[in-house]
């Protein structure tokens, strides 16, 4: 027994050469169970400071502000169209459009007539300065001023109604909850007013299904024989709306619709004027 002991002893601690160091005379082991990769930010510019987690608050308190902005902008945009503005005029009576329709009409007749006797004497005057030499009449134009007719706005506006066939109907007046029927004109309320030289219109349609008020402001004119309008407001329901993304809409749909902008032949000129719209002789 103890010689077998002494053998081992001598065997283990013999002299023996060490190969030169390499992997392979090392035990084997590995390291897959460390995780070598740390967190991107951590790693890159380290914690988050005091003044990185304050910006970052401030930026989602500023998103949420911005939200919020545009929520309550929509919801106001939607209740000022859906808003009544403040009439430019009030309604009519049915017996009042009756007659001031015919007031209208009278007014026009008479600027006819005036018309067609300027006619009358401007072709009868080469005859006359021929026969009386002695005399030297100046022209029927110097000699007096062009007939015009001035029309007030509940004139205009019975006229208005009367076309839009809402004076016919033998209601005792208009409201914005008038029902013309699926035949009659999208239009289902009007007002005119004259101030100064601009005219003001109001006409109650449907968008999307809801009753809306559609005011527009503008200048009257004329050009060859042909009504002009040229609009300085614009708005619907009671929200104002920029005159420049209106006004080549407007103007293409005049165009489309020139045959009713036309003047009567007898018509020289139109203008509103001292909130009344003045219509001259040719």
């Amino acid at each position: 027994m103890l010689l077998e002991l002494l053998q081992r002893k001598v065997k283990n601690t013999g002299t023996r050469v060490s190969a030169p160091h390499d992997r392979n005379s090392y035990p084997d082991c590995h390291f897959g169970h460390l995780n070598l990769v740390s967190p991107p930010t951590y790693y890159k510019t380290g914690p988050l400071t005091r003044a990185d987690r304050l910006r970052v608050a401030m930026k989602f308190k500023l998103d949420r502000i911005i939200s919020i902005a545009t929520l309550l902008a929509s919801l106001l945009a939607i209740f000022l169209v859906l808003k009544k503005p403040t009439p430019v005029a009030q309604p009519q009576a049915s017996a009042a459009i009756t007659a001031n329709a015919q007031s209208f009409d009278q007014k026009l007749a008479q600027l006819e007539q005036a018309s067609q006797q300027s006619q009358v004497s401007a072709r009868d005057y080469p005859q006359t300065s021929q026969s009386q030499p002695s005399q030297q009449p100046t022209a029927p134009g110097a000699q007096t001023p062009k007939a015009e007719v001035h029309i007030s706005s509940d004139e205009i506006g019975a006229v208005i109604a009367q076309s839009l066939g809402e004076a016919g109907s033998g209601a005792a007046g208009l409201s914005p909850d008038s029902n013309l029927g699926s035949g009659a004109p999208t239009i289902k309320d009007q007002r005119v007013s004259f101030d100064g030289d601009v005219v003001h219109g109001q006409f109650l349609t449907q968008i999307a299904g809801k009753d809306v008020w559609v005011t527009v402001s503008g200048h009257l004119g004329q050009k060859d024989g042909y009504a002009t309008f040229e609009p300085t407001e614009f708005k619907v329901g009671d929200l104002n709306v920029p005159v420049s993304l209106v006004n080549p809409a407007l103007q293409k749909k005049l165009a489309e619709e020139r045959d009713r902008m036309k003047l009567p032949d007898f018509v020289g000129d139109v203008k509103v004027q001292n909130s009344e719209l003045v219509m001259q002789e040719k």
